[in-house]
């Protein structure tokens, strides 16, 4: 994926260090000091252009957000968005909520064992190509570090229009013995999900009556005891 932006990205994302963070590593293990607070940590990797993060954000002001992107350009405008949606809606602030460019592939640099409680993966790149399988964000080399990350309310939230990544990410999630829930393989056939919140990419998929793959998966010793049906 190639962006092309205007001139000044760089020197625009770095006028906001309140909201965007550049050096993302210096604070592994420090997250909770960043935000000021000991509330939840929920992480989009591959936030695009914002919505869902911002969203989420505002509707959940108990909950710390944190969206990831490589690119500058996607950064400047999750932080655009982000500051639009707030105009005018009373009490709103950014305070529950940071913005990353960090490429995810190092991912661990980035969150310390147990620093997190949620992590979002919407619309991921495909990489239908067998050659870049290691590339896809499900992969075990990738979600073996997100078991790590994730704390004891640890859980994986996953959305994508590919079958090919969601076949992909369901066998990749099980070969590591993991627990599968709220399984879905069109989760907007009955209606559009008010209860969800919705991504740029989903909305148009839902336009042209693309079906969306959904599931979850948990993670955390304290979520998997809830997640256990009991007789």
């Amino acid at each position: 994926m190639r962006l092309r932006g205007r001139k000044g990205i760089l020197e625009e994302i770095e006028a906001q260090p309140e909201l965007i963070v550049l050096n993302p590593a210096d604070y592994r293990g420090k997250w909770a000091q960043r935000f000021g607070n000991d509330k939840p940590i929920h992480v989009e990797l591959g936030m695009g252009k914002g919505k869902f993060i911002g969203d989420l954000s505002m509707r959940n002001p108990d909950i710390n957000y944190i969206g990831i992107d490589m690119y500058d350009e996607l950064v400047r405008r999750a932080a655009e968005k982000a500051r639009r949606f707030r105009e005018g809606a009373e009490g709103a602030t950014l305070a529950n909520l940071q913005l990353v460019r960090f490429n995810i592939e190092q991912i661990e640099q980035v969150f310390a064992d147990g620093e997190i409680e949620r992590i979002y993966l919407n619309f991921s790149d495909p990489w239908p190509k067998t050659k870049h399988i290691g590339r896809r964000l499900s992969h075990a080399g990738f979600v073996t570090k997100y078991i790590k990350m994730l704390n004891a309310e640890g859980t994986i939230h996953m959305k994508t229009d590919s079958k090919l990544l969601f076949e992909f990410s369901l066998n990749s999630f099980a070969d590591l013995g993991l627990r599968l829930r709220n399984i879905s393989l069109d989760l907007h056939a009955a209606g559009i999900r008010e209860d969800l919140v919705l991504t740029e990419y989903e909305t148009k998929f839902i336009e042209r009556g693309m079906p969306i793959y959904r599931c979850e998966v948990v993670i955390g010793a304290n979520a998997l005891q809830r997640a256990v049906v009991k007789p």
